[in-house]
């Protein structure tokens, strides 16, 4: 599956290179003449995206939903779905938060010793009582 504006490159070059008309480009990669055709008439972004990038870099933590809430505020209402479509082609996303950090991998239990002096510990509470002088 090509998309619309690859399949047009496509066409566009196999004018230019060998010379043959739309049609039999067209007949060749197997694609409609109605796609190559397709003219956008989708009107220029350019304030809102600009507008966007700079409350998304002012309010790190807001999303998609409260970036659209400020810039209704500001006279600039927007579709939310086209809203989230230009949210995302700028690639700005709120920064996910880290999950706590858990002991990997399973405990093994101590080892029960199985004869005299292998484990040794120590007593630093009587320790410390010990090396107090006494008054």
């Amino acid at each position: 599956m090509v998309r619309p504006a690859a399949s047009r490159r496509t066409v566009a070059h196999l004018r230019a290179t060998f010379g043959v008309s739309e049609r039999r480009a067209c007949s060749v990669l197997k694609v409609h003449r109605r796609t190559i055709r397709y003219r956008s008439r989708r009107p220029d972004d350019g304030a809102l995206r600009r507008r966007l990038r700079e409350l998304a870099s002012a309010r790190r933590r807001f999303g998609c939903r409260r970036l659209g809430c400020l810039l209704a505020r500001e006279g600039m209402a927007v579709n939310h779905k086209k809203l989230q479509r230009i949210y995302r082609e700028e690639g700005l996303a709120v920064r996910r938060r880290r999950g706590r950090k858990r002991a990997l991998g399973t405990r093994a239990p101590m080892n029960v010793p199985q004869g005299l002096n292998q484990r040794w510990s120590l007593d630093f509470v009587s320790d410390a009582f010990s090396a107090c002088p006494r008054s």
